[in-house]
């Protein structure tokens, strides 16, 4: 668990600009079912970190970034992230579009 009282103002912005610019390289949002570069690990769904929490996060950076997100929306701050979601034209979209035209022949 990561003390977020312990934080200078700085190293928390440095933080989220980490976070930010960290995608989920593999798994069910990664590179293969979201192209090109996967998913935003700030914009994962909370029941997706949980179920790393149980099992373990990833080793590295990546693991250390996804139990700080997880922290973060598990105490309900996930707007924290919206500032950075507006720069990047708002939060990514998790679901495949429907089609708009059929075609019956």
């Amino acid at each position: 668990m990561f003390d977020f009282t312990a934080i200078d103002r700085e190293d928390f912005r440095n933080l989220l600009a980490e976070i930010g610019a960290m995608r989920m390289p593999f798994g069910k949002f990664g590179i293969k079912e979201y192209p090109p570069s996967g998913v935003p690990i700030m914009d994962l769904p909370v029941e997706y970190l949980a179920w790393f929490k149980e099992r373990g996060f990833p080793k590295g950076r990546l693991g250390e970034l996804m139990a700080c997100v997880y922290e973060i929306k598990e105490v309900g701050m996930d707007s924290v992230f919206d500032p950075m979601r507006l720069a990047h034209g708002g939060r990514h979209p998790l679901r495949t579009r429907r089609r708009k035209s059929f075609d019956f022949d």
